[in-house]
Parts: structure tokens; C-alpha cells; sequence
């Protein structure tokens, strides 16, 4: 992957996905929500990094969720064969333990991305911050965040029993702002109509506006960041909210193209299942998982490859990268 589709300015995208299943043997599997059903069903759960360039799209890595049931019962997961070493990780830490080994291994990574889920994960993006580079996150309604940096200082006065405070905001007014209360407030000058990539039908365009904030971390100033926004214009109502720690001098425009980029691991997973047996096993044991998940994933990056080369040869680049 690093040497046919390499490049400065990739982009790391997190995700999972379901495997349906009927049986309760099957490692990892419970009743738990699946975006491949839409709905709560007995299945097992992916989580998945995948890399895009101009070049292409395909998997990097792959971890089964374990939930904390399985990883409480040692009878369990003795049968279906779970190392002894492996404990209960959340998904936005088996996220971050794919990039990091990504980034050991030299992939080239400028961006990475993901749903709410994973922007949610503060861990996630203090990950990604700290290792240079730049993230770009999908986050709920409920986050606050501050127009600009409030002053923080630990108050004069004693606490109860003379104790000392800690650091906190001095001036009590000046609380976080929820997004939609701050989106609600920018003029329509503000927003630009962008087509940023082709969609299976026809062009995706969107109405975009950024803004820089200070995220707020358990009620206190984070890092400077951008606040993106995507409105959709056939559902007026449906917005989507983006943080990012890129520089100041990012413009609109590639705000949203790695936005945008998010959806090339829903085609990965949809052409995986389709072309290259992604979710057709009938396997329980931990190691049967990872063996077959793993040989599709290799199946599919020569797939990639194969476009690779007809889009070199037509003079072209990867259909689904942002413009």
C-alpha cells in the first residue's frame, strides 16, 4: 500500500461494521447496533481503517470488537479461542491502535477521519494531535466550545475546609456555547455551495461553513480549532458538524474535501462484501476471523491496484477523491 498508493497528503478513515449472525458461539457476537442492518441484531462488529489517496482507496488494518460480556467471561472466550491477553477496548481505541501501528510502519498520513463515534473519543483526537497530524471528526449537537479562549486561573478564596481550587474558568459568564446555538448566528454570507466529489448519483454538493473555536474539554478551553458545518440542500434540516485541529490558514475548501473523503471506507466495506467475501464466513474461533478478514482485505487491495493502473493509463485519478 505504501508503495503503489503513498502519499503526503493521505487520509486515515476509521469506521466499523457488522456481521450478521444467528448463533451465540461466534467470537465477539451479541445483540448490538449494526449499521449494516440499520437496527439492533445478533451480529458481530469490524472496526476497520482504510486509507485514501488520489490514487485509491482500500484497507490498512482490522481489529474485532470484543464487548465487555466476552471479555467477563474467560469460558467464553476459552472456546472460542481468545488470547488470554486480550482485554475489553472500546472502538475508538482499537481505532487508535491501527493508526499508531500504521504510522510505525511509515504509511504517509496527512488526515484522519471518522464519524461521531471516534470524534466523540477525546482520547482519539489528542492521538492524532499529538502525533502531527491533522484531524477532521464528525461530533454531536451536544459539544460546546468557546468563540474565544476564556481566561483560566485557580480563584484566590479557599475552597471547603480551606483546601485549595483548581484551575477553572474565573469569569462564570463565560460559559461554552452548544454548536447549534453558535451555527444559528452565522450570516448566509458565510456559507458556500462546494461540489467536492462524485457520488454514485451525480455530484455530491453541499452548502459549507467553518469558523474557529476553542473545544472545551470537561468544561475547559481545549485546543484553537475549526468548526466545520455541512447542510444538506434537498433536507434542509439535516446539518453535520465537524471539529479539526488543522492550521489556521486552512481554507474552507479542503476542510471539506476531507469531509467528504469519509465515505471511501463505506465503499470499501460495500465493494469488500460484494467482490471479495468480506462478511461470507462461517467461522467462531478469534484467529478464523482475522485470517479470513485479512485475506479479503489483501483481495481487495489487488483490486485497487488493478483500478489503479486502468485509471494511470486512462490518465486519470481515483473517481472518488475529493476535487
Amino acid at each position: 500500500m505504501i508503495e503503489e498508493f503513498g502519499d503526503a497528503e493521505g487520509i486515515g478513515v476509521v469506521d466499523e461494521t457488522g456481521f450478521l449472525k444467528k448463533g451465540v458461539k461466534s467470537t465477539g457476537v451479541q445483540r448490538q447496533y449494526s449499521g449494516t442492518a440499520g437496527k439492533v441484531e445478533s451480529c458481530q462488529l469490524g472496526v476497520f481503517l482504510t486509507y485514501a489517496t488520489a490514487k485509491g482507496h482500500t484497507f490498512l488494518d482490522r481489529r474485532l470488537y470484543l464487548p465487555e460480556r466476552w471479555c467477563e467471561d474467560r469460558e467464553c472466550c476459552e472456546e472460542a479461542k481468545v488470547p488470554a491477553d486480550v482485554g475489553f477496548a472500546t472502538k475508538s481505541e482499537l481505532a487508535t491502535a491501527m493508526l499508531r501501528h500504521a504510522w510505525r510502519q511509515g504509511v504517509p498520513m496527512r488526515w484522519v477521519t471518522g464519524n461521531k463515534v471516534y470524534g466523540e473519543a477525546r482520547a482519539l483526537r489528542q492521538a492524532v494531535a499529538e502525533s502531527g497530524r491533522w484531524y477532521e471528526f464528525a461530533v454531536g449537537v451536544q459539544n460546546g466550545l468557546w468563540l474565544t479562549r476564556p481566561e483560566v486561573g485557580v480563584p484566590a478564596w479557599k475552597g471547603i475546609g480551606g483546601k485549595p481550587h483548581k484551575a477553572r474558568v474565573l469569569d462564570e459568564s463565560a460559559r461554552p456555547v452548544r454548536i447549534p446555538a453558535l451555527v444559528a448566528t452565522w450570516p448566509e454570507s458565510r456559507w458556500q455551495r462546494l461540489q467536492v466529489a462524485a457520488g454514485e448519483k451525480g455530484a455530491r454538493v453541499y452548502d459549507w461553513a467553518c469558523q474557529r473555536i476553542v473545544e472545551s474539554q470537561d468544561q475547559m478551553p481545549g485546543r484553537d480549532s475549526w468548526l466545520l458545518v455541512r447542510h444538506s440542500m434537498s433536507k434542509p434540516h439535516e446539518r453535520a458538524y465537524f471539529l479539526s485541529n488543522a492550521p489556521p490558514d486552512t481554507a474552507l475548501l479542503a476542510l471539506a474535501r476531507v469531509a467528504s473523503t469519509r465515505y471511501t471506507i463505506e465503499q470499501c466495506f460495500e465493494e469488500a462484501k460484494g467482490e471479495t467475501c468480506l462478511d461470507h464466513h462461517q467461522v467462531r474461533y478469534w484467529s478464523s476471523w482475522h485470517r479470513h478478514i485479512t485475506l479479503s482485505m489483501m483481495a481487495h487491495a489487488w483490486l485497487a491496484w488493478l483500478r489503479l493502473r486502468r485509471n494511470q493509463k486512462k490518465g486519470g485519478q481515483n473517481p472518488a477523491w475529493p476535487r
